[in-house]
């Protein structure tokens, strides 16, 4: 019988030697006239473990990790292919700590499958989802979808049914559904994971969106920056239209429904909603005035849904297993699961889908690890480049998104970014006002003029020019952006700088400047 092999085709992989690995393995199997193939399936998430290559066997799938190809003939002299005993042998790969404790239901196919195999798609349990949607009144998915309390993923955390319902009852001539995965924050790659991993999920999501609302056209937005999630979700687009998932007719449905990908051009503020629509027009990436909202006057002004690709991503298994299991998970108006992204000076740094719920401490001390550097964690940034700085005092904090505002916090896309007690949370305040300089569509002036001049503020402050005065002149610009800003570019910035200052002010006194002699 034909052993199979997998070989990550995911980026992080990639980065790490995976083709390498792949091409050492195919040339061995060859060499020793082996009856074995590869898989280039996507990742499970364990960074500090890729390459991971992994073998199908009797007793199920064996990892090893992580591998280089100057390995792969040591590995074959060990007869990995019956799960043979080697240094890089970490036994059976779903009795892993780190992927044991999960809880994955958006995640499930992801690192498991051929992402481009349909027949691997179905075989666990893909299309279900779409199946049951299809058989089902609009109002109906769309209820399903509200009573599972999912929330949009991307970092509002706006109940997605409330959107759904919104645009199922908008009038209009076309509607669309936009997936934004224009996904750039800092520390966040679960998006990229799913579009390279399982993108089969994520069309299937959008399909039922689509069914749900009225919307016969659908649009991907990926940042230029993941040519592989871009090249993987081209193909699967393809591959589901010649199945008949997409098209005229939805599954032989009446239902229509297809899906076009389109790439950005490397701006941040692009993954706002607004900004997004008017890139996808061919338009200038600046955001738009609310009202009207995209779910009444969206792309071309028709309404439009906008979801973030995990909230699409989900929507399969709630129709499959139904609102109620779903909404079974989690905390307070945190229903389901989060996919974590662990990231930054830490020791182990992946995805980790669980439960809303954990709390700070227990995702970055046992799940990350600590410091990949060994010295004491001093902050964790959560919400990406534009969220709070928790110091160790605020890790009992549950991850939940009421929880984390609580204490002027935001989820956002879940990122986790560890940094240990060598950081300068000063020039970590700094960075988040360059940031926003540099990124600012400069639409608005709180986010244009203040940023600019958070920037120069903050730098007084590392000279020690009156710094007491410069730190209430920072405090107050940050007021202004937070309450004037369009979007939540501006609007956010303050976020990682007030935290910065009141969590460690330490770092905001610095020695005052002494005037030369004469």
């Amino acid at each position: 019988m034909t052993v199979t092999i997998f070989v990550p085709r995911d980026a992080a992989a990639l980065a790490l030697g995976a083709e390498k690995v792949a091409k050492a393995i195919t040339q061995e199997i060859a060499a020793r006239g082996l009856d074995a193939k590869v898989v280039r399936n996507g990742s499970r998430g364990m960074f500090w473990l890729e390459p991971l290559v992994e073998v199908r066997t009797d007793q199920g799938r064996i990892a090893y990790g992580p591998v280089k190809a100057d390995d792969v003939a040591g590995l074959f002299d060990a007869g990995f292919l019956t799960g043979g005993g080697h240094a890089l042998c970490l036994g059976l790969t779903k009795e892993i700590p780190f992927l044991r404790q999960q809880t994955r239901l958006t995640f499930s196919r992801c690192g498991v499958t051929d992402p481009l195999s349909l027949e691997d798609y179905r075989h666990y349990q893909g299309l279900k989802g779409l199946e049951k949607a299809i058989a089902m009144a609009q109002a109906e998915i769309v209820r399903e979808v509200t009573d599972s309390g999912l929330r949009g993923r991307g970092g509002a955390g706006f109940p997605t049914g409330i959107k759904w319902k919104t645009v199922m009852e908008a009038a209009g001539p076309q509607k669309y559904i936009v997936c934004n995965a224009d996904e750039g924050d800092s520390a966040t790659f679960a998006d990229r994971m799913i579009m390279e991993g399982d993108p089969f999920v994520l069309i299937e999501g959008m399909t039922i969106a689509g069914i749900a609302t009225g919307a016969t056209k659908g649009y991907v937005y990926i940042r230029s920056e993941y040519p592989h999630a871009i090249a993987t979700m081209t193909e699967a687009v393809e591959i589901a239209r010649t199945a008949g998932i997409l098209g005229a007719s939805v599954l032989g449905s009446a239902h229509a429904f297809d899906i076009e990908i389109r790439s950005g051009a490397g701006a941040y503020v692009c993954g706002e909603e607004t900004s997004l629509l008017n890139s996808l027009e061919g338009k200038r990436g600046i955001v738009r005035a609310k009202p009207p909202l995209p779910a009444l006057q969206g792309f071309l002004g028709r309404p439009t849904v906008v979801n973030n690709v995990i909230s699409l991503a989900s929507v399969p298994v709630i129709m499959d297993r139904g609102a109620a299991f779903y909404r079974d998970f989690g905390m307070g108006r945190s229903r389901g699961t989060i996919p974590i992204q662990i990231a930054g000076n830490v020791k182990y740094g992946g995805l980790y889908e669980t439960a809303f719920g954990l709390s700070l401490g227990e995702i970055v001390d046992h799940i990350g690890g600590g410091t990949a550097s060994g010295r004491p964690v001093k902050a964790v940034q959560v919400g990406g480049p534009l969220g709070a700085y928790f110091p160790r005092a605020l890790f009992d904090t549950p991850f939940d998104y009421e929880a984390f505002a609580a204490r002027d916090g935001l989820i956002g896309h879940a990122g986790i970014t560890v940094f240990d007690d060598s950081a300068d949370m000063l020039k970590q305040a700094r960075f988040a006002m360059e940031f926003c300089a540099i990124e600012s569509c400069g639409k608005c002036t709180p986010c244009r003029i203040g940023s600019t001049r958070g920037v120069e503020t903050a730098d007084k402050i590392a000279q020690g020019i009156e710094p007491e005065k410069n730190k209430a002149l920072l405090a107050d610009l940050c007021n202004t952006m937070k309450f004037g800003s369009l979007c939540a570019l501006g609007g956010f910035t303050p976020y990682p700088v007030m935290s910065a200052m009141n969590h460690f002010p330490e770092d905001f006194s610095p020695a005052p400047m002494v005037e030369a002699a004469e």
